[in-house]
């Protein structure tokens, strides 16, 4: 999918266009091979440059070719099979040294909208610097938004697990666990992104593109240092209840093997006096069974009493 926007100069408003003109922003979304052969062949980049972008694999970098800089980030993406499942995917933005910013993206993203809806402060296509600039914060917060939705999952979990310890509810938060390895994994990588746009190297920065870039810095440093703490406090979590169900099991297991003891108490007498041997005098009385039946429960009394006091019933 192919669709191209460009920010009008008198109404400072970006709408949708049909024509691909200089300073307009191409938006590429799993683009066909038509696709990327037109805009190729318009805007003067290397169709293999556009190609490797629709590589989920693709790893956060910057690189300049002879006519375009091209720079790729991971962003967070949520999946539809599963509550909070997220995972990263990269995104590619290509600068053209003839006035064409595109973006290139594996799987439709809704980070882009508020571009598209003129949500953002001081967007415009012609802005290509900036632009670049404002998507990395608008990917930071979009990491800050899914660690805090994320943090609220792991909270309800962990009431889950206080009511129930069931084999679901742990795979659940080895998801939310998987989840934030990749969020950590993909901020750091765009870290170094950021931290090698900062040295003004690759591209020209002026003095409010820097203040932008700061605060994204700032923002991507965050969510990487909130992924770790979470991280951290699930793994705890985890280890945790992998403990209490394995003390619960251990409780359980003493108790049944308690009550194996108790109740073999009177099989043994009952096993005992049933044996074709001269029992004596208590064979002889009316009441022997009740007699018999007594002197197994007082015996599994006292046995049950001492296993009490060893904290084993």
């Amino acid at each position: 999918m192919i669709k191209i926007y460009k920010t009008s100069t008198v109404e400072k408003k970006t709408k949708k266009v049909k024509k691909m003109t200089a300073d307009c922003w191409i938006d590429l979304i799993v683009p066909t091979s038509d696709e990327i052969e037109k805009v190729a062949t318009k805007t003067g980049v290397e169709k293999d440059l556009i190609m490797k972008l629709l590589d989920i694999e693709e790893l956060p970098r910057v690189e300049q070719e002879d006519n375009a800089t091209l720079i790729v980030i991971d962003i967070p993406y949520l999946e539809k099979d599963g509550k909070h499942k997220y995972k990263t995917y990269p995104l590619g933005i290509i600068i053209t040294n003839n006035n064409y910013i595109i973006t290139v993206s594996v799987k439709r993203t809704m980070m882009l909208n508020d571009f598209k809806r003129n949500i953002i402060k001081d967007f415009r296509t012609a802005k290509k610097t900036r632009f670049l600039i404002q998507i990395l914060l608008k990917s930071a917060s979009s990491y800050l938004k899914a660690l805090t939705e994320l943090k609220h999952d792991i909270e309800a979990k962990e009431k889950d697990l206080k009511k129930s310890t069931e084999n679901k509810d742990l795979v659940e938060l080895l998801e939310i666990e998987k989840t934030l390895v990749y969020f950590m994994t993909s901020l750091k990588a765009n870290d170094a992104v950021l931290e090698k746009l900062a040295k003004g190297i690759v591209l020209p920065l002026y003095e409010k593109d820097l203040d932008l870039l700061e605060d994204a810095i700032i923002e991507n440093k965050q969510a990487i240092e909130m992924s770790g703490i979470y991280k951290d406090i699930l793994s705890s979590v985890s280890n945790t209840y992998a403990t209490i169900i394995s003390n619960n099991l251990n409780i359980a297991m003493k108790f049944l093997a308690a009550a194996t003891i108790v109740l073999s108490v009177p099989t043994m007498i009952s096993s005992f006096l049933g044996m074709n041997v001269p029992l004596g005098e208590i064979s002889t009385l009316s009441n022997a069974f009740v007699i018999v039946v007594l002197l197994a429960v007082v015996i599994s009394l006292i046995v049950a009493l001492l296993l009490k006091k060893k904290n084993m019933l």
